[in-house]
């Protein structure tokens, strides 16, 4: 795998801001090395450990961010006092189960996909559409708080964000649709979007990782550890900006999401 400091700037800087806007960092990792015609192949054995690395510096950039719900949560283990954070700390294990399982189960299966820019395509037009349903469907009247979410909702939530180990598919995407639909606001939905992020992203960063300091991977070292802070700086301005935006757009707020991705899929698809 051929990737030079300047590439690897461009994909983490658009994986560090796509990981959280619900369009898919996975589909646009692959779609703009293609486009652009970077010089290594989709079906490269260093792709996966390289954009693994990107992901990595986006959980590191949520952890930072929410680094008080993050003690809060952690004090919930020890505190039986601190029963909502030690019920949203449930809520989160019970929400990444799902894909966890998923994804360990089906990974050869999954990662035949990523090499075919087709089906990154056709799976970022049913991102955008899946946004707009979720627009549509969502309750809309008495909102529920995160306190207020059952167990059962969380498994529901976690369910909807396996579909993100399908290529095009936005894991911020589906996980918020979840929450919508179980009775959120956007924004208290983007925030337990954002706090299931890392869980996942660390447990893909253990298996993937390590992979690169492999001796055949001794050339993708630098540009993914380099990567890896680029994508975590950005993400960390995406978090901000989006958690701004949901506060003060709490009606169709993901519709210029959606359209975006029906835009990008179909040329993608065309030409």
């Amino acid at each position: 795998m051929n990737l030079s400091i300047f590439q690897a700037f461009i994909i983490a800087a658009i994986q560090g801001i796509t990981e959280l806007f619900p369009i898919s960092s996975l589909a646009h990792a692959i779609l703009v090395p293609y486009i652009f015609h970077f010089d290594f192949s989709l079906g490269s054995e260093g792709l996966l450990p390289f954009l693994t690395c990107l992901h990595l510096g986006t959980a590191l950039a949520l952890i930072v961010y929410f680094w008080k719900d993050w003690v809060n949560l952690l004090k919930g283990l020890f505190d039986r006092q601190l029963k909502s954070e030690q019920k949203l700390l449930g809520l989160i294990v019970v929400a990444t189960i799902p894909a966890g399982l998923l994804g360990l189960l089906f990974e050869k299966k999954l990662a035949a996909l990523f090499t075919d820019v087709k089906y990154v395509a056709i799976f970022l037009i049913i991102n955008g559409f899946l946004l707009f349903l979720g627009e549509k469907l969502r309750k809309k009247h008495q909102m529920k708080t995160l306190a207020e979410l059952t167990y059962g909702n969380a498994f529901l939530i976690g369910v909807a964000q396996a579909l993100a180990l399908l290529p095009g598919i936005s894991r911020s995407g589906v996980s918020l649709i979840g929450g919508l639909l179980t009775g959120l606001s956007h924004e208290a939905a983007a925030r337990l979007s954002f706090l299931l992020a890392t869980p996942i992203i660390l447990a893909a960063a253990l298996l993937e990782v390590p992979k690169i300091f492999k001796p055949e991977f001794h050339d993708i070292l630098m540009p993914s550890l380099f990567g890896g802070v680029v994508a975590g700086l950005f993400a960390f301005a995406s978090t901000h900006f989006l958690m701004k935006y949901f506060k003060k757009n709490d009606i169709n707020s993901l519709l210029p999401f959606g359209i975006y991705c029906v835009v990008v899929g179909v040329l993608t698809f065309v030409f």
